[in-house]
């Protein structure tokens, strides 16, 4: 059962001054097959979205109007290192030259009590804007004088 709220004159004049918010505009849209008579699932099919979402919108419509229609985002979760402790993570990893990931995991669980994985331990070093580079290998068979050797030949 949809509740119209405003009129069907209102609606699309609602439509056409938010069409630059196409999450609104579609949205309006839904809502607007449902006033023209569609089912939720032609309507729904007509915005190509699921029927959930569209039972969902309509939902937020009945209860709120044109406001219900309005995404909000809370922003997600809050981060684990704030930017001061991130500020703390710098300044300790400028104690030593070169760093693992393990080791700056191993660094941030110590240091802050914060467990990632090694990938978010990386994006949060790009984040930084810390180079990486793979460590550069040592042969333990390389003879001492290995370069004046070279020279020599």
């Amino acid at each position: 059962m949809l509740v119209k709220h405003i009129t069907l004159q209102d609606l699309e004049h609602k439509i056409k001054r938010e069409e630059k918010m196409i999450r609104i505009l579609e949205r309006l849209y839904f809502i607007r097959f449902l006033y023209k008579g569609d089912t939720i699932k032609e309507a729904c099919d007509k915005v190509n979205i699921s029927e959930p979402t569209g039972y969902s919108w309509l939902e937020s419509w009945n209860e709120s109007g044109y406001e219900g229609l309005i995404p909000h985002f809370s922003g997600g979760p809050k981060p684990k290192l704030d930017s001061a402790s991130k500020d703390k993570l710098v300044g300790f990893l400028k104690e030593k030259d070169s760093w693992t990931l393990k080791e700056v995991k191993n660094l941030i669980k110590e240091k802050f009590n914060v467990v990632y994985s090694e990938m978010q331990v990386w994006r949060i070093l790009k984040g930084l804007k810390m180079h990486y580079a793979k460590p550069y290998v040592l042969d333990e068979r390389r003879p001492e004088n290995a370069e004046a050797i070279l020279k020599k030949d």
